[in-house]
């Protein structure tokens, strides 16, 4: 089976923007051309690899073909700057919100000296991410799966720890007998994925929701709701360090909650990846648990 690269650039196209028509626009030729191009691609593979539904997505087939088209593009494009005819390479990457807010920044700041590389950031919960990897969405992605995804490398991270914590006067009114009010406290949840709140009333024997429960999807102005009295939230030990030290927060409870974090790249011969992944490690060396996990 021979593959053509223009093909395969049709059909990732197509997975990306879930239409013939719209990769044609895309890709600057005939809504035509790209149809031939997935018949093509087709009869070389001798199986359907697009789904001519609405949206257009790529079958079980076609997205092992999606998958090495981006590869593909990834690894010409660097090649292709290299040889100066490209100005910059797209390197998307998936990480978790409360990672971006903690540690990550810091990869960005190394990141920020690399000239042509466009970072290309996919915010996504650390149990999800694998699923972008999985269908070639990102080359590497933080992730609470230590097992590796088909064709990626997996380098375990760290924990990042989390506190349960909140503004002291909200503690302080719904503190009895020196313990928190857990069943009836307010709590702030980052959305329907974020289960570390409740994981912790489990711990304390509340099963159910309390009776107000806040919803802020966004890392920074979930912490800044927790630290005027919104509420009471697990959060990030690297982020709240400085406030607990300095009042404004206070720590609930001696419990941690510690979330292992991985690294999964593709298996790629590329100098940003390796680049990338050697900033990863020194920032999580810096800013995770190393020291067991609780």
């Amino acid at each position: 089976m021979e593959l053509n690269p223009g093909q395969l650039d049709a059909l990732v196209a197509i997975a990306d923007h879930g239409s013939f028509d719209a990769a044609a626009r895309q890709l600057h030729v005939t809504p035509s051309a790209v149809s031939q191009r997935i018949r093509a691609l087709e009869a070389a593979a001798g199986q359907v690899l697009i789904s001519r539904a609405t949206p257009c997505r790529p079958t079980p087939q076609g997205e092992w073909l999606v998958r090495l088209g981006r590869q593909t593009r990834f690894l010409y494009d660097e090649a292709a700057q290299a040889l100066t005819t490209v100005t910059a390479v797209e390197l998307p990457v998936a990480v978790n919100a409360d990672s971006l807010a903690a540690w990550f920044r810091d990869v960005l700041a190394e990141a920020a000296t690399w000239p042509g590389t466009a970072i290309r950031l996919r915010i996504e919960d650390q149990g999800y991410s694998q699923d972008l990897l999985r269908g070639g969405d990102v080359l590497a992605a933080v992730t609470s799966d230590a097992t590796p995804v088909q064709g990626c490398a997996v380098t375990p991270l760290g924990a990042l720890r989390y506190l349960p914590a909140a503004a002291p006067a909200l503690a302080d009114r719904w503190r009895h007998d020196g313990a928190p009010g857990w069943a009836a406290m307010p709590v702030i949840v980052f959305n329907d994925k974020d289960d570390l709140q409740h994981e912790l009333l489990r711990r304390h024997g509340v099963t159910g929701n309390p009776p107000v429960v806040h919803q802020v999807p966004s890392t920074a102005d979930l912490y800044e709701a927790a630290r005027i009295g919104l509420g009471w939230a697990m959060l990030p030990e690297p982020q709240a360090r400085a406030d607990l030290a300095a009042g404004a927060l206070t720590r609930l409870s001696r419990d941690v909650i510690d979330v292992p974090l991985h690294w999964q790249r593709w298996r790629l011969d590329s100098p940003r990846l390796t680049a990338l992944t050697a900033a990863v490690r020194t920032a999580a060396a810096r800013y995770l648990r190393h020291d067991g996990l609780a």
